[in-house]
């Protein structure tokens, strides 16, 4: 269970962090943001890259994004996480497709987030090369969770996001 408790609770907030904390808007790419925050409270700064799916399927429950985070003082570099639309069953798979690559998340409910240090590389770098990504799962109803994004601007997001935190290391 790496570096699950911090970021998950930090992205699970977000929306109610987005009242608490000055947000500094880091640039906006072709509908990825790049933000950086500072440290509130116990938290360490963060610097993320952030987008709303361009397509879902079904009526969504809660706001979907998938972000690409840093945490600088806490050593997380490049953490992929995806909020989906609606929750997901227990026992499906949560499948991102990019490109050609697949990858089988870890999470529960509606997040998710990948096993380890290099599928977060592995993920970066695939978000890099491709058009588009799509985050595929069942729900506990029997319904499709299909949530779809664009990739354009997504590299630069992130790399202002790397950069708007390198300071704070």
């Amino acid at each position: 269970m790496r570096r699950l408790a911090l970021p998950l609770l930090i992205a699970a907030a977000l929306p109610v962090a987005a009242l608490a904390a000055p947000r500094t808007a880091l640039g906006i790419f072709d509908g990825w943001g790049a933000f950086r925050e500072p440290a509130q409270g116990a938290s360490t700064p963060r610097c993320f890259a952030i987008a709303a799916p361009s397509a879902t399927i079904g009526r969504p429950q809660v706001k979907p994004y998938a972000s690409v985070g840093y945490w600088p003082k806490s050593r997380i570099r490049g953490q992929f996480y995806v909020r989906l639309s609606r929750e997901r069953a227990a026992n499906r798979e949560l499948r991102l497709t990019i490109g050609s690559r697949r990858f089988i998340l870890t999470g529960n409910g509606a997040h998710g987030w990948a096993s380890d240090a290099r599928m977060d590389a592995a993920i970066v770098a695939a978000m890099r090369a491709a058009p588009s990504m799509s985050v595929e799962s069942g729900t506990a109803t029997g319904g499709a969770i299909a949530d779809t994004y664009r990739l354009r601007g997504a590299a630069t997001a992130i790399d202002a996001a790397a950069l708007g935190c390198a300071k704070l290391r």
